[in-house]
C-alpha cells in the first residue's frame, strides 16, 4: 500500500503543482479545498501525512490542526506563505510536525514527507513509481543509465556523475519521477520555482539545452530528453 498525500490548499494551482510532483514521486493525493471539507475527507479516507496551508476559507489551517489533533496523530506539515516566527510558533504549538515556506521548492517538500514517514515507520515509506523506474538500495531513482540519488541530490550516467545546477537537477528529479511522461514547460517551471509560471517559462528551454549539452553524446539529437512538439519534454525509459 503505498503513501498517500493530503493537500489542505484553496489554491488550485498549488494543489496541480503538489500533485504533480508528488504523484510522479510515487504517492498517492488527495486534496480538500479548507480544512471542514478535510475533515469530511478523513472521516472516508486514510492519510499517511497531511499538508495544510494557514489562510482558507471556513477554517483555517490551524483549527484544522487543533481539531485533527482530538482523534489523530497524523503527520501535519504547514506549508504557509506566512513565515513569522509568530505563524511557526502558533502551527507547531497547534499540533504542527513541520513548516515548509511558500514559494516551496518541490524538492524541500518531498525530502519533508520522507523524513515524516521516516519517523513514524517504515511501512508508511512512498512506493516505488512504476517500471521502468526503479529504486536501488542505495536511493538512486535508475532510468536504464541514468541514476538519480535522491537523499545527495546528483545524476550519473553509467556511473559518471553529471554536474548539473540546482534547476537542472529539479528538472531531472521531474522526468526521471515518471519516464515517458510529457511535461509541459509550464509544468516543469513550477518544479524549479515551487509555484505556477506566470509568463516565464521560456526558461525552462534554456535548462533543458543546458542539461543536454551536459548528458547527451550529440545534444541535437538527444538519447534521453526528447521534445514532443507543442507538449513539452519527455524522458526516453529505453
Amino acid at each position: 500500500m503505498g503513501g498517500t498525500v493530503l493537500v489542505v490548499e484553496d489554491d488550485a494551482d498549488i494543489v496541480d503543482l503538489l500533485e504533480l510532483y508528488l504523484t510522479g514521486g510515487g504517492y498517492s493525493v488527495i486534496s480538500a479545498g479548507d480544512g471542514v471539507e478535510a475533515l469530511e475527507l478523513l472521516r472516508e479516507r486514510s492519510a499517511d501525512v497531511v499538508l495544510v496551508d494557514i489562510m482558507m476559507p471556513r477554517m483555517n489551517g490551524y483549527d484544522f490542526i487543533k481539531e485533527l489533533r482530538r482523534t489523530s496523530s497524523m503527520p501535519v506539515l504547514i506549508v504557509s506563505a506566512r513565515t513569522q516566527p509568530a505563524d511557526k510558533i502558533v502551527g507547531l504549538d497547534a499540533g504542527a510536525d513541520g513548516f515548509i515556506a511558500k514559494p516551496f521548492d518541490p524538492l524541500e517538500v518531498a525530502a519533508h514527507i520522507r523524513a515524516v514517514l521516516r519517523r513514524v515507520g517504515p511501512s508508511r515509506e512512498a512506493p516505488v513509481a512504476q517500471a521502468p523506474l526503479a529504486r536501488s538500495p542505495e536511493g538512486s531513482v535508475v532510468v536504464g543509465a541514468l541514476a538519480f540519488d535522491t537523499e545527495r541530490l546528483s545524476l550519473t550516467r553509467a556511473g559518471e556523475p553529471i554536474p548539473l545546477t540546482a534547476a537542472e537537477l529539479k528538472i531531472m528529479a521531474a522526468l526521471m519521477s515518471s519516464p515517458g511522461r510529457v511535461f509541459s514547460k509550464d509544468q516543469l517551471y513550477a518544479c524549479v520555482n515551487g509555484e505556477p509560471a506566470a509568463g516565464g517559462a521560456s526558461s525552462v528551454m534554456v535548462h533543458i539545452s543546458n542539461i543536454r549539452a551536459k548528458l547527451e553524446d550529440d545534444p541535437l539529437s538527444p538519447r534521453f530528453i526528447k521534445t514532443v512538439r507543442g507538449l513539452g519534454y519527455t524522458l526516453d525509459g529505453s
